[in-house]
């Protein structure tokens, strides 16, 4: 990697706007953001008084934030320590409704709309596009882990569990685990697109 910063875990926090629905019950904001020095201050409205509690983070993005400048500032180094060969994960999470989709997946059909994901195939294409002395093979796969079960999105018989291994000379896999060769950012996209349609609801 470029930097010691890459070489580590980093947690990143980003808070929505407040949803319509919040904005008609008249919700108060209970989050505050300083995105300079990393800090998210949590205020109670039922506790008049109380001081603010404050968590520190590698990066914190406001309700105002775009797409782009995440992108830039967070992913984009990490896709680049990939790209030279190192290992790489981005994982989402939070509740269900606090952005996580929208954050990694956008609006495909916008370009600065675009979330995580789809700016990183764009990013390693590109990469690979430009590249005059190195071959390169993509190969993709989509898996959920949900309820403690394993599928692969991009399987016909989603009925079929997979089974978590581990071998002493490549690590932890999935086992049985389909994977497609990607000639461009257009082939990852209409994959993620089929195995969409298959994640769990609920």
């Amino acid at each position: 990697p470029t930097s010691k910063k890459a070489e580590c875990v980093q947690v990143v926090v980003r808070c929505r706007p407040m949803s319509s629905k919040e904005e008609k019950s008249n919700c108060q904001r209970a989050v505050s953001m300083d995105s300079k020095r990393g800090e998210v201050s949590l205020t109670n409205p039922k506790a008049k008084g109380q001081a603010p509690r404050q968590f520190t983070f590698d990066s914190v993005y406001d309700w105002n934030s775009k797409q782009s400048d995440l992108y830039d500032e967070t992913f984009a180094p990490l896709v680049d320590s990939v790209l030279q060969g190192y290992n790489g994960t981005i994982l989402a999470y939070g509740q269900t409704g606090t952005g996580k989709t929208y954050t990694m997946e956008g609006l495909a059909d916008v370009p600065e709309e675009r979330g995580v994901i789809p700016n990183a195939f764009e990013h390693i294409f590109n990469h690979i596009a430009r590249s005059q002395d190195e071959t390169y093979l993509v190969r993709a796969s989509y898996l959920e882990i949900y309820q403690e079960q394993i599928r692969d999105l991009l399987s016909k018989d989603q009925s079929t569990r997979l089974e978590l291994r581990d071998r002493a000379d490549t690590g932890v896999y999935v086992k049985d685990l389909k994977a497609y060769v990607a000639k461009n950012a257009l082939e990852v996209g209409k994959a993620m697109k089929a195995g969409n349609k298959n994640r769990s609801v609920g």
